[in-house]
């Protein structure tokens, strides 16, 4: 008598994100929330997370906890129910071992930090993209603000796309203190506009080489990014789906207390 087998379901290539993370009020706006919630909903429900961060540098590149320990509350100041946010999702240590093992070939030494929770550019999205917490979340630091090292990370981790890994690069596509005294909805002081229109073509045009050169290329770079790590993970993420930057869509636009918003999606077809 044959015996039936059942074949398992393909895992579906997964694409990569350059988020916008917005800070611990995000969850407070009225329009924000429910448009990261819209687009995670029109994405293949991820098996795993892996985050790269502005809020965290350290060099070599350190894997975060693989457990679920608290969150890392990074920043100060703020009203106490943000300091109450809980995000247990599921650890990652596969995850971690595939991450080990891809850039073993082009890193001497990988950190570790078992005790280090997700921070708010990881969570923060996450609460509202899957609040549900059900899928393992990783976050790895951002070793370095060289794009061009960080597109050859991307480009190592690029297979776990096809495991069901979702790989978010989490920034913020203008990130200057200058505009925050604006409300929301007020319209953008000019170098912002400037430098997130930029920034929109060049990725649509797949101006590689633009973007690497983004601080003598963008207008406005001086004050849209003062400091160069919210930008920094953009580049992670287009290493991961380098052959395929002509899908590249807008997910999310628009101007947030006079920052970008501006999140893209890359190899979602």
């Amino acid at each position: 008598m044959a015996t039936s087998t059942t074949s398992p379901e393909p895992t579906t290539r997964m694409p990569a994100l350059f988020l916008s993370h917005g800070a611990p009020v995000l969850v407070d706006d009225e329009l924000w929330p429910g448009e990261l919630s819209a687009w995670s909903g029109r994405l293949p429900k991820p098996k795993s997370i892996l985050v790269v961060s502005a809020h965290w540098e350290s060099q070599p590149l350190t894997i975060g906890a693989t457990t679920t320990v608290p969150l890392y509350y990074d920043f100060y100041g703020f009203p106490k129910k943000y300091y109450e946010v809980t995000y247990e999702a599921p650890g990652a240590p596969e995850l971690a071992a595939q991450v080990r093992a891809l850039i073993s070939g082009s890193v001497q030494h990988v950190g570790e930090a078992p005790t280090r929770g997700l921070d708010h550019g990881a969570y923060v999205p996450l609460t509202v993209m899957y609040p549900d917490a059900d899928i393992p979340v990783l976050q790895v630091s951002l070793p370095t603000l060289h794009p061009e090292t960080l597109f050859e990370l991307g480009k190592s981790l690029a297979p776990l796309r096809d495991e069901g890994v979702l790989i978010i690069g989490s920034g913020f596509a203008t990130h200057s203190l200058a505009p925050q005294t604006l409300q929301s909805g007020q319209n953008p002081m000019g170098f912002i506009q400037e430098f997130d229109l930029w920034l929109e073509d060049a990725v649509r045009r797949g101006d590689v080489d633009s973007l690497f050169d983004f601080e003598h290329k963008a207008p406005g770079q001086r004050q849209a990014h003062p400091t160069h790590e919210h930008f920094a993970p953009l580049f992670v993420t287009l290493g991961a789906t380098r052959d395929e930057l002509s899908t590249a869509s807008t997910a999310v636009s628009g101007y947030w207390w006079g920052n970008s918003k501006r999140s893209l999606e890359f190899g979602h077809r």
